[in-house]
């Protein structure tokens, strides 16, 4: 009933649709799809647990392809949280569930190849943060291969700056996280362009270019305006972290606001989502 104001939502332009789309499980969506749509839109929005009610089931209940996609999403939910191995875990059951598949088409990748990709970026996020710099970059490579779709070009730009961050090259970032800003604007995807806005402001900082502090500036200011406007809580602290650097005269005015969200997301999680991020060293106390 809700799918496309539910994709529009989760892969639009409408980032925040009317409540009754997402109440309950999943308010009119009553197809493994539309229930996959609804728990991508409460993710965004810090509902962890709302959305963890939603993935469980269809890890195990849908076909092959939504499991895969639902395995991926809490994978996505537990690493925003700072729970890179257990996202590991389910990063590597999404692959597992769509390897060898085939689905019909879809123009947002929620088919089997999107699913691939979707899992191998994840693993490669997953290992990147573990550590693995190599296995990072051939999980990253591998997914190109897999999907070179919308979607796929920008997860695949924002894990590709992370790797060249970690490995201190900055000025290699900027392409990636490029690639990814330019790629979600052009599609209209308003979320993508929000974390894209936040990866290339980080990228250009590392860079160092020489008028990076203004465009970066810029870049996460119109990100924080747009996180708060369409009340996506998963992606308003991390950009308000990089405000605090960017900003430090107002440093403590960010990180009071990256408490008091961190607080509302934190309430919103289920208990394993606030264990991980309890003992997370990538998120920040939120009394701290």
């Amino acid at each position: 009933m809700h799918e496309p104001a539910l994709r529009a939502a989760a892969f639009g332009s409408d980032p925040l649709p009317d409540p009754a789309v997402t109440r309950g499980a999943g308010g009119g969506a009553r197809t493994p799809r539309g229930r996959l749509l609804a728990a991508i839109v409460l993710g965004a929005q810090g509902r962890y647990a709302a959305a963890a009610a939603l993935l469980g089931p269809l890890r195990h209940e849908a076909g092959p392809v939504e499991a895969s996609l639902a395995a991926s999403a809490l994978a996505a939910h537990r690493r925003q949280l700072g729970g890179h191995r257990q996202a590991r875990a389910l990063d590597g059951e999404a692959f597992a569930k769509a390897a060898g598949r085939d689905s019909r088409p879809d123009p947002d990748g929620l088919d089997a190849a999107g699913a691939r990709a979707d899992a191998l970026l994840g693993l490669a996020a997953d290992n990147l943060a573990l550590g693995r710099l190599g296995a990072a970059r051939r999980l990253a490579e591998r997914a190109t291969r897999e999907d070179d779709r919308w979607r796929a070009r920008v997860r695949g730009g924002w894990v590709g700056a992370e790797i060249e961050l970690a490995a201190g090259q900055g000025a290699a970032a900027v392409p990636h996280a490029e690639r990814a800003f330019e790629t979600a604007e052009a599609r209209g995807a308003r979320r993508h362009v929000v974390k894209s806005g936040i990866v290339l402001a980080v990228a250009l900082r590392a860079a160092g270019a020489p008028d990076h502090r203004e465009i970066s500036d810029g870049l996460v200011g119109n990100a924080m305006a747009t996180a708060e406007e369409c009340e996506l809580l998963s992606l308003l602290w991390p950009a308000a972290l990089v405000m605090a650097d960017l900003r430090p005269g107002h440093a403590e005015e960010y990180r009071f606001r990256v408490a008091e969200v961190l607080h509302a997301v934190l309430r919103s999680a289920d208990p394993c989502g606030r264990r991980i991020a309890g003992e997370s060293p990538w998120v920040p106390a939120p009394g701290g």
